[in-house]
């Protein structure tokens, strides 16, 4: 009996040993597939009400790379990307804004929510995403006739989370 091309592929993410470590992936596309594989509880949690087309037929990816940087969730359609930040967020205050700052010159909307709101808030967060999706897509404003030089391209967008105090309280 032969073995299909997915099930030879399926193989392959059995090779380490159980409890042997594998090395981490040195490309953003390998770091990708690894956090795909190993998700968070609250990531996994929103994937359930966000794959497959499951919220109101809008396709969400998960752990998409968008160069330097991966995003959590990201729905092309409405240029929409979702992150689930933990605790280690909170630290990380200037490389988040960084990270927001690149998706929205990307011409993308950023809404974060904290990993308690998706355990224990998760139909407030599935509805802010709703919500999120039927507004307008962010459209560029173009600075009328500049001298000289390119125009300056200003895109609309919100970064959204449930509790402003955060930490879910």
């Amino acid at each position: 009996m032969f073995k299909t091309l997915s099930a030879v592929r399926r193989g392959r993410r059995s090779e380490a040993k159980p409890g042997e470590e594998r090395p981490a992936p040195d490309s953003l596309v390998g770091r990708a597939r690894l956090m795909r594989r190993e998700p968070t509880e609250a990531e996994d949690k929103l994937w359930q009400y966000l794959r497959a087309s499951r919220l109101d037929g809008w396709k969400f990816r998960n752990q998409h790379p968008k160069p330097p940087y991966i995003a959590d969730f990201v729905c092309i359609a409405a240029k929409l990307i979702v992150e689930v930040d933990g605790s280690q967020h909170s630290e990380a205050g200037n490389y988040d804004s960084h990270r927001t700052r690149r998706f929205e010159r990307d011409g993308y909307r950023v809404l974060r929510f904290w990993n308690n709101e998706v355990l224990f808030r998760i139909y407030p967060v599935v509805e802010a995403i709703r919500a999120e999706l039927t507004l307008p897509l962010p459209t560029a404003a173009r600075s009328p006739s500049p001298q000289s030089g390119e125009g300056l391209i200003l895109f609309a967008s919100r970064v959204s989370t449930l509790s402003p105090e955060g930490e879910g309280k």
